[in-house]
């Protein structure tokens, strides 16, 4: 059975994708998805056993300049190789107009969706032959376990998904390091940002523990922010610029993540790594962590800065 997945983005939303794969995988024998991703995503379905194809989209990049040239030939690339497979069937998990319009509806199969109801922009459901009543009032993860059993035709699962990319990097990890966290310090809105301050803080606190502190990084701002938070501390390292994939190796061999809200901590979650995310503003409740040892860190005041290092400390150490 050949099935073709649209879900383009976001870091987030594209790790939650994947143990609803995982499910159709062991429902049905010898299934295959091609998905349809952003470009800047395109390693992650790779990791995944049951993905044969991905197909880059780059609506993103496009809509900046989407009648030039060279935007018209690779469009008309990405058309051709989308249909170059009649698919037995399309699920288009993204739920949104741009993604429904410009790749579902020019793909060959029947394509399944969420009904109107179920649905972030209800328009995209117009562009699907058939559509499902999913609550909304559950995790990511287990709407699109929900939407893949109804597109596919067999029972969700019961007990909790399975990403299965774990196996992938710690086979090829570097088992011979002496044993690490990792801080995950950066994300996009200044209200999710735990302060310097308190990192400084919580290093200190693992001073004494024998455990080294990695400090990624994929931006220069976030490079420098890396560095003042290492200063004076031998037993934090800030990492070179790494690749998506290079970074959940890290993870995957790490003992424990502490993150802000951000792409990557889902994907510690994925790695099925202990994770403790920092939440200020936002509500971790049907988007935050899922998977095993997930720890939501949330601010009573809903004040990000408000959350003290010791409070973090006293639950990270059991795992150090």
């Amino acid at each position: 059975m050949r099935v073709l997945l649209v879900k383009t983005s976001s870091m987030g939303d594209v790790l939650h994708s994947l143990p609803a794969l995982t499910d159709a995988q062991q429902a049905i024998p010898n299934i295959q998805f091609d998905w349809v991703v952003e470009e800047g995503f395109a390693q992650i379905p790779i990791w995944h056993s049951a993905v044969n194809q991905v197909i880059p989209v780059a609506i993103r990049r496009w809509r900046k300049n989407w009648f030039s040239a060279p935007i018209r030939a690779e469009r008309t690339e990405f058309r051709q190789q989308l249909q170059a497979t009649q698919y037995d069937a399309i699920i288009d998990a993204q739920g949104l107009l741009k993604s429904a319009f410009l790749v579902t509806r020019l793909a060959h199969g029947d394509k399944h969706g969420y009904d109107r109801h179920s649905i972030r922009e209800p328009l995209a459901s117009f562009f699907y032959d058939h559509r499902y009543a999913i609550s909304k009032q559950q995790h990511a993860v287990e709407r699109i376990r929900q939407l893949f059993a109804k597109s596919l035709g067999y029972t969700c699962p019961t007990q909790q998904g399975d990403y299965a990319i774990a196996q992938h990097f710690l086979q090829s990890g570097v088992n011979n390091e002496s044993p690490y966290v990792i801080f995950l310090h950066s994300t996009t809105r200044d209200d999710k940002h735990w302060p310097e301050e308190n990192w400084r803080n919580l290093i200190e606190l693992m001073a004494g523990s024998g455990v080294k502190i990695k400090l990624p990084w994929g931006a220069p701002h976030e490079q420098q922010r890396a560095e003042r938070l290492a200063k004076g501390f031998d037993f934090v390292e800030v990492l070179p610029k790494l690749t998506l994939a290079e970074v959940a190796q890290q993870i995957a061999n790490a003992k424990a993540v502490v993150s802000v809200d951000t792409g990557l901590s889902h994907l510690t979650a994925a790695l099925d790594k202990p994770n403790f995310t920092l939440f200020g503003p936002t509500d971790p409740g049907l988007i935050g962590g899922y998977g095993q040892n997930q720890y939501a860190i949330i601010s009573k005041s809903n004040i990000i800065k408000h959350i003290s290092a010791i409070n973090i400390y006293e639950q990270l150490k059991h795992f150090l």
